[in-house]
């Protein structure tokens, strides 16, 4: 795993770099933004291959688990991806309800995702 570094107005935004699933239970998130946080970053931006199936289906419930994770430890998260294979109604709609927010984004690349954490 490699951390890239973006500052932008102030804040210290985590880009992960992986080949490897590093997301597969809440508790993998939690240690990830633990890390993350631990070396002062305020958000991070993850790859939607970084993340289990599992998430995007929302019956699993672990995309809520998840992100409550991120919500209740104040680190803002965009997952960057092409979304657009996920064709059920309810996860569109958990797409776009959670980019109105601004804390949970869902991204197509990493320059949206960037501009989307630093409004």
């Amino acid at each position: 795993m490699e951390i890239i570094d973006h500052s932008i107005q102030n804040l210290k935004i985590a880009e992960i770099i992986s080949d490897e699933l590093l997301i597969s239970s809440a508790q993998d998130a939690l240690d990830l933004l633990g890390n993350i946080y631990y070396q002062g970053f305020d958000k991070v931006i993850i790859s939607e291959k970084n993340i289990t199936s599992e998430f995007f289906d929302l019956k699993t419930k672990m995309a809520g688990e998840i992100l409550q994770k991120f919500s209740n430890y104040r680190m803002g998260l965009a997952i960057v991806g092409d979304f657009s294979q996920y064709e059920s109604k309810s996860i569109r709609d958990f797409i776009f309800e959670s980019n109105k927010t601004k804390h949970i984004n869902f991204a197509e690349s990493v320059e949206d995702a960037l501009r989307r954490l630093s409004e």
